[in-house]
């Protein structure tokens, strides 16, 4: 990253939202495991949205069908992972990068997960998280994941989504509900720690 992109990201972590920041320069995952392609909304105390479109590596062996497993962790990257690195770097003052060195994110518990429909290849999705809860570099989050209605513009779509709208999972019918998620928690775990509980 040049001294110029990171002064761009650094004021967009001290001052802004997630909405236009690349995914890879946010998330501790490496690329084949990273599960957000584009973040669309953010409220920095209380939630996000985020999409994803698996790719053919997604729903390998699989018929096709992205896994409900990969579901739980592409909404997990979207919501504690994403906003707890975006509140640790303003917290920090520093960049995600800086984080990489520090920190392993990890699973603690997921509470309930429940399934109405399935996503395949082709199929764009959105997380939707709401923060119930964050302290001590955890994060919990309950949400939902909707499959995205074919063409169309995320970004201009959720321009002017709010905070009231967020809770009530206020958007289109055409948006079709795939799971709802409770207590998705996950914390940042300093390396040594998380070396001396391998």
């Amino acid at each position: 990253m040049t001294e110029e992109e990171r002064a761009a990201y650094f004021e967009i972590l001290q001052h802004g939202n997630l909405v236009g920041v690349d995914p890879s320069k946010l998330l501790l995952h490496g690329p084949t495991k990273r599960l957000v392609h584009n973040y669309h909304w953010h409220s920095p105390a209380k939630g996000i949205v985020a999409s994803y479109s698996p790719t053919e590596r997604d729903v390998e062996d699989h018929f096709g069908v992205f896994r409900g497993v990969d579901q739980v962790e592409a909404f997990a990257q979207a919501t504690i992972v994403s906003c707890a690195t975006f509140s640790e770097c303003r917290k920090q003052n520093c960049l995600p990068d800086v984080l990489r060195d520090k920190f392993v994110p990890a699973f603690i518990s997921i509470g309930n997960v429940n399934f109405q429909n399935y996503l395949e290849l082709g199929d764009t999705f959105i997380s939707i998280g709401n923060i119930t809860f964050y302290k001590w570099r955890q994060m919990v989050c309950d949400g939902r994941i909707y499959r995205v209605p074919k063409g169309l513009d995320l970004d201009e779509y959720f321009s002017d989504f709010t905070e009231e709208r967020l809770l009530k999972y206020d958007i289109s019918k055409d948006f079709v509900k795939v799971a709802e998620l409770h207590d998705i928690t996950g914390r940042a775990i300093l390396i040594e720690q998380f070396n001396k509980l391998a």
